[in-house]
């Protein structure tokens, strides 16, 4: 069990059409390790009851990762997988102070420099290959949002895992996502597929644990 000085507060987000329960069996991990863990779901995921139809917006969409974040009084380490990683951008831009650092799991990290959607532009259809409930990438709508912020969202610390099974965000793409806008670290999990939580639950565990000692 960590003390409480070097207890870590993980907040795990879920990637496109999945939800809180993706996280289910990297959270007891965490949990064992000695650090606080919170999963939720976004908005029309998981058990959330909102319709996919009944949500307008990228910002909506991220609410209830928002929502957490303002109620929070200390600082918290974002993870987003695949898709996730945009929500953690959204977050990183308007939660600066309150994110200690951002892990962007085999995910879609966008850039400063091109509109939000740049980033998914790069990649193919595969990525429908792996939804679980019908969902949407609000890409029409960040094509012509405004670019995220030096000063908010590029001056969190980020770093990203690279999953060298992944099919959906496959390794040529990673790699892409990375030299694209370069984070401060890259740790890759040998064997990982799109699902590391899954796959390879121990060896996330080990690699957030180790991230989180070294930049938090």
């Amino acid at each position: 069990m960590a003390d409480n000085k070097k207890q870590k507060h993980f907040v795990l987000v879920h990637g496109l059409c999945h939800g809180a329960r993706c996280w289910y069996k990297l959270k007891p991990q965490l949990g064992s390790a000695g650090h606080r863990v919170t999963v939720l779901d976004l908005a029309a995921s998981g058990i959330n009851m909102k319709a996919i139809d009944d949500v307008h917006t990228f910002h909506e969409y991220t609410r209830p990762l928002l929502a957490f974040l303002s109620s929070l009084n200390e600082q918290a380490i974002l993870v987003g997988h695949s898709f996730g990683g945009m929500n953690l951008a959204l977050a990183m831009d308007l939660f600066t102070h309150k994110i200690s650092f951002g892990v962007f799991v085999t995910a879609f990290k966008p850039d400063t420099i091109h509109q939000p959607s740049y980033v998914m532009d790069k990649k193919d259809l595969e990525l429908a290959k792996t939804l679980v409930r019908p969902g949407s990438l609000f890409q029409q709508e960040l094509s012509k949002a405004k670019n995220f912020s030096d000063e908010g969202y590029e001056s969190v610390t980020q770093v990203f895992i690279v999953c060298d099974e992944d099919k959906a965000l496959n390794l040529e793409i990673q790699r892409w996502v990375i030299q694209n806008n370069p984070p401060k670290d890259v740790v890759e999990i040998k064997g990982a597929d799109h699902m590391a939580m899954f796959s390879k639950t121990k060896q996330l565990c080990q690699s957030l644990v180790e991230i989180a000692n070294r930049y938090a």
